[in-house]
């Protein structure tokens, strides 16, 4: 008998799929549903406020609150039986898409050699939900094309090509064949705005099933190249050096001996949060450290992601703003004034019992690091980090504490147990930090969220790496100094200096020495990274923020301008000389 469409291994099936599905989320979204039928409700300023005033509706017996009950039903309904259906293995999980189902659905009712072309968003290849989908087919060579669009068009008087869809939507055409039809390279091109740029050959370039495979080896999920230089320069890192979490063959290898947490849920764990007034009233009273204190009771500051900067713990306090209930906080910078006093530590908007900090971050680590969550490829960058102290973090912020239950035995690179966990944060910290890893990040990162299964395979120089001489300093050496310089600026991070063996005061902030600091760190992983003084030179130039503020403080592109001239310094076997410019 032959087998139908609808069975396991069907046969037959049609020479191709073409179509352009519906892009809309079976879970049923409640600011959307309400945004015609309640405005107001839809626009209550917290999730709990909106569900408090839907309650109150249901209460009250008014017929909106039984259509939304009866619409979320048929949701919910819906989305359990996509997942028991079992036709869905690869994309029918999580909060899922209606587009998803389609292209699995799709795939099972082409033919093995034939073709299945539809528009769908860019998640379908970058979202970590569909990532066992998308490296199903792009590491097996099975995707023809991937052509990736922003809604608007960029440079030109037409309207979106989707006017009722947020022009700064990202959608693509993706071409993937059968499961008999292969291909030894996938045509790609991403943030395009119009189709006639498929045709330059610089926007437009091939990437094989092993650079999809050793670029994001854990999700198989598609790169953002910009230009085939782009793509050039990161596939070249990549074959290079390895990535900070290596789970491509079902175990996990780590390059550093280091664990990632997020410690409170600015929402779940609320309950926990107290601010300076609430305190106050309970009777206890502020100590040093920007802690609050009664008997033995203690409560630590809590940061959240956006209060840390480049190798900077105090960039931002986080102030009251009584004017405004949906934003009731902003971030306000903290000063170079107040930067220079190593007694100054930024305001914070709530503090948290220490008890709750120690399950997950035990007082005797003293610090650790942190960096922020929420980012933008458009921003001035992506990636930011510093060594932390101990205390709370929301969120927004993510730790990579140091395990030395993962050195010596196999787990990490780190074999030498006479490395301290201070070495291991330092280099991590001023890896991250650096412009040529950031300008890889990028590429990674198409929302707002820096999500660590992003961050895991960012490439990183190896631990044995810095054993590297410039002169008469190792690379190790060099990073040890200038992050100890960097960071050590207030007292709440002593124990970092200690551990580093340093004992003396914290260094005042002088934004001129760091300013070379940092240029001379970023120099030398751009040897590091094997990257020629040429491709630096255009990965700083891609970098248009930080261009536009130089040029607007110094008349020149001064960062680009001070690397390059240290990577001249490196190379001459010079760390000392401050190069003036």
């Amino acid at each position: 008998m032959w087998a139908q469409w609808q069975d396991a291994h069907p046969a037959g099936g049609f020479d191709a799929v073409i179509g352009n599905p519906p892009w809309d989320r079976i879970k049923l979204q409640e600011v959307e549903w309400f945004a015609t039928r309640a405005p107001d409700l839809a626009r209550a300023p917290t999730t709990a406020a909106r569900r408090n005033a839907i309650e109150e509706l249901r209460d009250q017996g008014d017929p909106l609150a039984e259509d939304f009950d009866a619409a979320k039903a048929r949701a919910d309904g819906l989305g359990k039986l996509v997942r028991a259906s079992g036709h869905y293995p690869l994309l029918g999980s999580g909060d899922v898409n209606l587009y998803s189902l389609f292209v699995e659905r799709a795939l099972r009712l082409v033919k093995t050699d034939g073709l299945v072309g539809l528009l769908t968003p860019s998640g379908i290849y970058a979202d970590k939900t569909a990532a066992r989908f998308f490296q199903s087919v792009s590491t097996r060579g099975r995707v023809a094309g991937l052509y990736d669009f922003e809604n608007r068009r960029l440079g030109t008087d037409l309207p979106p090509f989707f006017p009722d869809v947020d022009s700064r939507f990202k959608f693509c055409a993706l071409i993937v064949g059968g499961t008999a039809r292969q291909f030894a390279e996938t045509a790609c091109a991403f943030f395009l705005h119009s189709t006639k740029t498929i045709a330059d050959s610089d926007r437009c370039f091939p990437l094989t099933p092993d650079d999809f495979a050793r670029v994001n080896p854990n999700t198989g999920t598609a790169p953002v190249f910009r230009t085939r230089r782009d793509a050039d320069i990161t596939r070249a890192v990549y074959a290079g050096h390895p990535v900070l979490v290596d789970r491509s063959d079902g175990t996990e290898q780590k390059t550093w001996p280091v664990k990632y947490h997020t410690m409170f849920h600015m929402t779940n764990d609320s309950h926990l949060f107290r601010t300076a007034a609430q305190l106050d009233e309970e009777g206890f009273y502020p100590v040093q450290g920007n802690r609050w204190q009664r008997g033995k009771e203690l409560y630590l500051p809590l940061y959240q992601g956006r209060m840390i900067w480049h190798f900077d713990h105090r960039a931002n306090s986080v102030r009251l703003n009584p004017e405004s209930e949906k934003v009731p906080y902003l971030s306000e910078e903290v000063s170079e004034v107040q930067h220079m006093d190593p007694k100054f530590l930024p305001l914070t908007q709530y503090w948290v019992p220490k008890s709750s900090i120690e399950t997950v971050l035990p007082p005797e680590n003293g610090y650790t690091f942190g960096f922020r969550l929420i980012s933008n490829p458009t921003n001035e960058r992506t990636i930011a980090g510093a060594i932390v102290p101990w205390a709370g973090f929301g969120n927004s912020t993510g730790l990579l504490v140091y395990d030395a239950s993962l050195v010596g035995n196999g787990n990490s690179q780190v074999e030498d147990s006479s490395i301290s966990g201070s070495e291991v944060v330092s280099c991590l910290v001023a890896n991250l930090n650096t412009l040529c890893l950031d300008f890889i990040a990028r590429q990674k990162i198409q929302g707002t969220n820096v999500n660590w299964y992003i961050v895991e395979q960012l490439p990183v120089i190896a631990p044995d790496a810095y054993d590297r001489w410039f002169g008469q300093t190792t690379a190790r050496a060099l990073v040890r100094d200038h992050v100890l310089k960097l960071t050590y600026t207030a007292h709440d991070l002593a124990p970092f200096a200690r551990d580093l063996g340093y004992d003396g005061p914290p260094f005042i902030w002088d934004e001129e020495e760091r300013r070379h600091l940092r240029a001379r760190l970023d120099a030398c992983y751009f040897h590091l990274y094997g990257i020629s003084r040429a491709d630096a030179a255009y990965i700083l130039s891609t970098f248009k923020i930080v261009r536009e503020k130089d040029e607007a403080a110094f008349n020149t592109y001064r960062t680009q301008n001070l690397i390059l001239a240290y990577m001249n310094a490196l190379n001459a076997g010079d760390t000392e000389t401050v190069v003036d410019l």
